[in-house]
């Protein structure tokens, strides 16, 4: 009976926060997207917000998590220009996280059936093909490490596997952290004007992008033929 309320309760705060994110997403989504654009113009705006900028910058973060089309790595690049590479990285993950959470409980406990439908009808068929994989959470972790992979939409498939949820988020934040902190850290040092390591990083970010791009197929075929040998 408690077990059986505590899910309920769970579903009713599930169901608030989705329809704040998707009410603030119909009403402001081309706003939030044009401040985002810019890292300077997004800086300025968070910091114009004095005490309340940490709370605006989570809920940023957040909604890019549950909203692809708003660019994430402005507004981690801007964590790091406002808060540094600790603070930063700290304040971008836990936005993450956030927004995983609701996406994945969402999905699970509301939507599952709508969005099983959604990813069966649109995903490619490499994405597909893992999700029915019992290598799944290791293939996940892969993807959450390697740049260029589709992380957040990874996150509603996996709300589509038995996977455990306290698994799943250890996956998520362990696998999503260094990419995370790198392009924070990317913010950090153009505030502190050390653009030569700046352009560095970006150089190796974009590299890795390309690479894991390029590779993905080869990655989720190779632990796609082990599971089949298993089988």
């Amino acid at each position: 009976m408690k077990r059986l309320k505590n899910k309920l309760n769970m579903k009713v705060v599930v169901i608030i926060l989705a329809i704040i994110s998707i009410l603030v997403i119909f009403r402001y989504l081309p706003w939030i997207i044009e401040i985002t654009i810019s890292p300077e113009k997004f800086r300025r705006y968070i910091v114009s917000l004095g005490n309340w900028g940490i709370v605006a910058y989570l809920s940023f973060q957040v909604l890019q998590t549950v909203v692809a089309p708003i660019p994430g790595e402005v507004i981690q690049v801007a964590g790091g220009y406002i808060y540094g590479s600790v603070l930063g990285t700290f304040y971008s993950t836990l936005g993450m996280m956030l927004g995983g959470i609701i996406i994945f409980y969402f999905t699970r406990l509301i939507a599952f059936s709508f969005v099983e439908k959604i990813v069966k009808r649109t995903s490619t068929q490499w994405l597909t093909k893992i999700i029915s994989s019992k290598k799944f959470p290791i293939v996940m972790f892969v993807m959450f490490i390697v740049p260029g992979m589709p992380k957040d939409l990874l996150i509603y498939m996996a709300a589509l596997t038995p996977i455990k949820s306290l698994k799943f988020f250890i996956l998520l934040l362990v696998g999503r952290l260094p990419g995370t902190a790198a392009v924070v850290c990317i913010g950090s040092n153009i505030h502190h004007k050390n653009y030569m390591f700046s352009i560095a990083l970006v150089v190796v970010s974009v590299l890795l992008v390309i690479l894991g791009i390029l590779y993905k197929d080869k990655i989720i075929n190779k632990f796609s033929e082990e599971q089949c040998n298993l089988s």
